[in-house]
């Protein structure tokens, strides 16, 4: 036995409940319906001439019905004569190649057969011009050419930074539609001014190209569907906000104030850019966002298939598995920190032999007195908490909070031979 697991063999891991959260899972059934009628009123129709050459910013977030939403926009734009065709917006996704932002619209279903239109990739821009601070701006090639834009996106609290906005179209038109060079020149000064580099860029790219309306959604607890509408360049800069804050009514969360260990199963780009969300695990890249369970350890056990190796935000946790490190592709993590200019999630955190002793270690270095009474939760992603493990020192607390309740009582773990969960 090495020095590692001699550290923590006698390291009791505690029996576990299964806990349903419950959510608001109100959703739209039909997007068709529900947005073709906002696409319809005045205000943009107004803006749509036949024969007008549009490009759709599309980006890499697993956005729901994402396909349905680009599809039913491409439809009302060719219906109205004008000449669609599909722009990747991702910043530097995609291994910051045309072929590879191709490729990532594709996995999530969204090709020149699903939408309806062409698809035109480069990573090529043009700079519009600059900010007061200096910071250029940059636009993708085609977009910059374009009769119109058009801009596709879910509006959802950032992980890295709090303002008036965060994700959705500003940052869309700002990161996405600037490519590479765009997205490295709004991290240059770091997530302490984001807050007010995203706007400002999207507005200088208002202000000179002609970007005709944006479609912004809103997603429940369960990333569906909740809300979904349609703003003018002047509706964006207006309305944005208002959507951000119904946004984070909606985001689901662990309804704990304090934990001392929080395991998860697995992370990945496709969970969220930073692996993780943040906002759900409390643990943040930078000091510049906040809110979420004060967890003291915290380790995350695998990577998903999708995100290709991708081991971004591994570095947030303190412990790790070797079956992770095994799989890590260590130029697209540091790639992704060498843009983003925040380098602390792509380091490797501790790394246990297996998912046992990642636990254990957990456990051992939460400083508690009696390691029988961690209060610790396991879930399975930061996109599906609807169903968690909680430790029995939770359980009162559990039974007496509104949106929890036991359905299995407690059980112990179950490894498998290699010391692995099953």
């Amino acid at each position: 036995m090495g020095i590692l697991q001699d550290l923590v063999k006698d390291i009791p891991i505690p029996r576990m409940a299964k806990v349903k959260v419950n959510f608001d899972d109100t959703k739209i059934e039909d997007i068709a319906s529900e947005l073709l009628p906002k696409l319809q009123r005045e205000q943009i129709t107004s803006r749509v001439k036949p024969g007008m050459e549009i490009a759709i910013a599309v980006g890499s977030r697993g956005l729901d019905r994402l396909v349905e939403i680009t599809a039913v926009t491409v439809k009302f734009l060719k219906d109205a004569g004008a000449k669609p065709f599909i722009v990747p917006s991702m910043g530097s996704h995609g291994g910051a190649t045309a072929e590879g932002q191709r490729e990532v619209l594709a996995h999530l279903g969204v090709t020149e057969e699903t939408a309806g239109c062409e698809i035109r990739s480069s990573m090529e821009v043009v700079q519009l011009g600059e900010l007061p601070n200096g910071l250029p701006v940059y636009l993708d090639k085609f977009a910059a050419a374009a009769d119109g834009i058009v801009v596709i996106n879910r509006v959802k609290p950032h992980t890295a930074f709090r303002g008036h906005v965060e994700s959705g179209i500003m940052k869309m038109i700002s990161i996405g539609l600037g490519k590479q060079r765009g997205a490295e020149a709004c991290h240059q000064l770091g997530f302490k001014y984001m807050a007010e580099n995203v706007p400002a860029m999207a507005k200088l790219i208002m202000e000179q190209k002609p970007v005709l309306f944006g479609v912004a959604s809103i997603e429940n607890a369960f990333d569906k569907v909740r809300y979904i509408e349609t703003l003018t360049p002047d509706e964006i800069v207006e309305r944005e906000p208002q959507y951000l804050a119904q946004a984070k009514e909606l985001l689901p969360k662990l309804f704990f104030d304090q934990l001392d260990v929080l395991i998860i199963d697995q992370i990945g780009k496709n969970i969220s850019g930073d692996g993780m969300d943040p906002n759900i695990t409390g643990r943040y890249p930078t000091p510049y966002a906040h809110g979420g369970p004060d967890v003291n350890k915290m380790a995350v056990l695998d990577l998903t298939h999708q995100t290709e190796g991708n081991a971004n935000g591994v570095g947030t946790a303190d412990f790790t598995t070797q079956r992770l490190v095994d799989k890590m592709d260590l130029e697209k993590t540091y790639a992704n920190g060498l843009t983003s200019t925040v380098v602390a999630p792509t380091k490797i955190a501790t790394t246990l032999p297996n998912d046992r002793e990642t636990i254990q270690a957990s456990i051992k270095t939460c400083n508690i007195l009696h390691f029988d009474q961690v209060k610790m939760v396991r879930i399975k992603n930061t996109l599906e908490i609807g169903e968690i493990e909680v430790s029995e020192a939770l359980l009162e607390y559990v039974k007496h909070h509104p949106r929890m309740e036991v359905v299995k009582d407690l059980y112990e773990l179950d490894f498998n031979n290699d010391g692995n969960l099953f």
